[in-house]
C-alpha cells in the first residue's frame, strides 16, 4: 500500500509540475496601478513576436516602476531606438525581469549609469554590473515609466526571461489581467497546397465568407475542394479594460475531430522570432497590412511554439466526402472562439489557366545568388530565402528594381554601386536609398564607401537608387537665446534635424567639457540636464556639432549665463 501511495504522490507531483512549472507568487506587478495592456505576449509585430507585456501608464510618464522581485541589476542599456532606456534584473531563481522605454532610473541606478555615460562620452551605453554593484530588494522602486526608444506612446514594456534568455509570458507567473472576452475573428482563408489542389475551383489563396454565429462563434459557407488544403485566419483578443486589438494565446485546428495543428504562444527564443514572416502570409501583410496566421507549416518555419502538427497542418480532402475543419482560438484566460468550415470533396471543373508570367532570373535558396547589370551588383548569401523563386531584377540608370518587398528573408544581402563616373565631390555625398511610396521617397540605408564602390546591406527587397545629400543638418535652440541668463532653467533644449540622409552623430560641450545630451528622435530634440553640474562658471559657451550620414556637419554656438 505504501508503494501505491508513494507512486500516487510522485505522479501527482509530476503532473502538477508539468501543469504549472512557473512560480505563481514570486513576481509582483511592476506598477502599483491596475494593469491594463496595450500589447500582449507573442502578439504579431513587424518582423518579430512581441517579447513581453505592454502595460498602459494612464497616458503619462513618470509612474514608479517596482522590481518584480529581489535580485541585482545585471544589465543596463540605453539606446536611441528599440527599448530606449532598459533595465534588466537577475533574480535568485534564475529568471530575469526586463523593464523598457523608461524615462529615468532610480537615483542609485541613475548615478551609476550617468557616470558610465560621462566616462564613455556617449548617451548610448550598455553596461553589465556585477552582482554586488547594484543589489535590488523586493518592492524597490528601480525606475520611472516613460516613452523612450521605439515606443509609440507612454507605457511600460515588461518581460520575464529564463536562464537561456528566452522570453516567457509573464501571465504564466501569476501576473493577472482582467479578461472575460472571447477572441475575435476577422477573416478566414483557404490555401491549396499545389496545382493538384483547389478550393471552389481556385488554385490560389481564397478568402472565405465569414458568418458570425449567435453564440459568438463563427462559420463559413461550405466550400468545395480537393487535395491538400491549408487554412489561415486573422484574429485578435481584447481585454476588459482596453479597446486594443491584442494577440491571442493559443490556436488549434481539428479535421473530422482529429487535432492537426497547434500554435501555443507561451515562450520563444529571440533567434527564432524572425520566422514570424513565414508564419504569417507575408505578401498580404506587406500589401494590405493584414496579418494572416497560416495554420500550416511551410519549409523553414521552425518555430518552437508549433505543437502536434500533423501532415504540416494541411488536410487532405478526398472526392465525394463531406468533412468539417474546425479552429479553436483561445486567450490566456481560457476564453475561446470556434471557427467551423464545412467541406465538400469534388474535383475542380475544367479551368483554362493563363500562363504564369515569370521574370528572367531564378533564385536558388540553398546556394549563393549574384545578379549584375551595368554599374550595380547584388549578392545574396546562401539561405537568404526560405524557398526558390523567380526574382524580378532590372536596372535603369542608378535605379535598381529588385522584385517587390513581398518575399520574407532570412539574411541580409549586399547591394553594390560602382560610382567611378561621378566627380569626387559628388561621391562624398552619395548614399544608397530605398524608395518608398507613390512618390518614391528615398530612405537612407547604411552605406559604406571603398574606393569607387558604395555598398549597403539590407534585409528587404524593393526599389533602390543612389541619392545625394548636400544639405547640412539644422540646429535650433528651443528654450533659450544667445547671451541670456538661464539660472531658472532645469534643462537646455535644442531641436536638430536632417531632411534626407538623417542624423549620424552629435557632440555637445560646455566650456570645452563634454555634456550628456539625450536625443529623442521622435521629437528631434537634444536635452541637457543642468543637474549634471558640468557648467560651474557664470559665463558659459555651449557648442553643439551635428553630422548627418554622409558627413555634412553643422556647428552651433551660444553663450549663456547662470548662477
Amino acid at each position: 500500500m505504501k508503494y501505491l501511495i508513494l507512486l500516487f504522490f510522485v505522479c501527482t507531483f509530476a503532473f502538477g509540475q508539468s501543469e504549472t512549472p512557473y512560480p505563481q507568487d514570486y513576481f509582483r506587478n511592476p506598477l502599483d496601478i491596475t494593469l491594463v495592456l496595450s500589447g500582449t505576449f507573442a502578439e504579431l509585430r513587424s518582423n518579430h513576436f512581441h517579447s513581453g507585456l505592454d502595460i498602459k501608464t494612464q497616458q503619462r510618464t513618470g509612474l514608479k516602476v517596482y522590481a518584480a522581485a529581489q535580485g541585482y541589476v545585471s544589465r543596463i542599456k540605453i539606446s536611441h531606438y528599440g527599448y530606449g532606456k532598459a533595465l534588466y534584473i537577475t533574480h535568485p531563481n534564475g529568471y530575469v525581469s526586463v523593464y523598457a522605454h523608461l524615462s529615468k532610473f532610480s537615483p542609485k541606478i541613475q548615478k551609476y549609469i550617468k557616470a558610465c555615460q560621462y566616462e564613455k562620452e556617449s548617451y548610448e551605453v550598455e553596461m553589465f554590473p556585477s552582482p554586488d554593484e547594484l543589489p535590488i530588494s523586493s518592492d524597490e522602486v528601480v525606475a520611472f515609466s516613460g516613452n523612450t526608444g521605439g515606443s509609440g506612446g507612454p507605457h511600460l514594456h515588461f518581460e520575464i526571461r529564463d536562464n537561456e534568455e528566452r522570453p516567457i509570458n509573464p501571465m504564466l507567473f501569476g501576473i493577472d489581467i482582467k479578461d472575460t472576452k472571447s477572441p475575435f475573428l476577422l477573416a478566414a482563408y483557404a490555401y491549396p497546397k499545389d496545382r493538384n489542389s483547389h478550393v471552389d475551383d481556385e488554385k490560389n489563396r481564397k478568402e472565405l465568407r465569414l458568418i458570425p454565429n449567435k453564440n459568438g462563434d463563427y462559420s463559413t459557407e461550405p466550400i468545395e475542394a480537393l487535395g491538400d488544403i491549408g487554412f489561415g485566419i486573422v484574429s485578435y483578443d481584447q481585454q476588459d479594460l482596453a479597446n486594443n486589438k491584442n494577440g491571442v494565446s493559443n490556436i488549434q485546428t481539428f479535421y473530422n475531430g482529429n487535432k492537426s495543428f497547434e500554435m501555443d504562444f507561451k515562450r520563444f527564443s529571440f533567434s527564432e522570432s524572425k520566422h514570424i514572416n513565414r508564419f504569417i502570409d507575408f505578401e498580404v501583410f506587406k500589401e494590405k497590412k493584414s496579418r494572416i496566421q497560416k495554420l500550416f507549416v511551410q519549409s523553414g518555419n521552425t518555430l518552437s511554439m508549433l505543437k502536434d502538427v500533423d501532415s504540416y497542418g494541411y488536410i487532405k480532402v478526398e472526392d465525394s466526402t463531406n468533412t468539417v475543419y474546425k479552429v479553436r482560438i483561445r486567450d490566456f484566460k481560457g476564453n475561446e472562439s470556434w471557427l467551423t468550415i464545412p467541406i465538400k470533396g469534388r474535383p475542380a471543373k475544367e479551368i483554362l489557366e493563363a500562363p504564369e508570367l515569370k521574370p528572367d532570373h531564378f533564385i536558388y535558396a540553398d546556394q549563393v545568388n549574384e545578379l549584375e547589370s551595368e554599374n550595380i551588383s547584388v549578392y545574396f548569401p546562401k539561405q537568404s530565402f526560405y524557398e526558390d523563386f523567380y526574382i524580378d531584377f532590372g536596372v535603369d540608370s542608378d535605379t535598381l528594381k529588385l522584385h517587390r518587398d513581398v518575399v520574407p528573408m532570412l539574411k541580409s544581402y549586399t547591394i553594390t554601386y560602382d560610382v567611378s563616373s561621378y566627380s569626387e565631390e559628388d561621391k562624398s555625398k552619395l548614399f544608397i536609398a530605398k524608395l518608398y511610396g507613390y512618390y518614391k521617397n528615398p530612405s537612407y540605408i547604411s552605406t559604406k564607401r571603398l574606393g569607387d564602390k558604395l555598398s549597403a546591406r539590407t534585409k528587404s527587397l524593393g526599389t533602390f537608387a543612389l541619392a545625394r545629400d548636400t544639405v547640412n543638418p539644422t540646429i535650433i535652440p528651443i528654450n533659450f537665446q544667445d547671451g541670456k541668463w538661464l539660472s531658472k532653467l532645469n534643462y537646455l533644449k535644442v531641436k536638430i534635424d536632417d531632411d534626407l540622409s538623417g542624423i549620424s552623430n552629435y557632440r555637445a560641450t560646455i566650456n570645452g567639457k563634454w555634456i550628456l545630451m539625450e536625443y529623442d528622435y521622435k521629437k528631434d530634440t537634444l536635452t541637457y540636464d543642468f543637474d549634471d553640474n558640468v557648467n560651474t562658471e557664470t559665463e558659459n559657451n555651449l557648442k553643439i556639432i551635428v553630422t548627418d550620414n554622409v558627413g555634412n556637419s553643422t556647428t552651433f554656438e551660444a553663450t549663456f549665463f547662470r548662477k
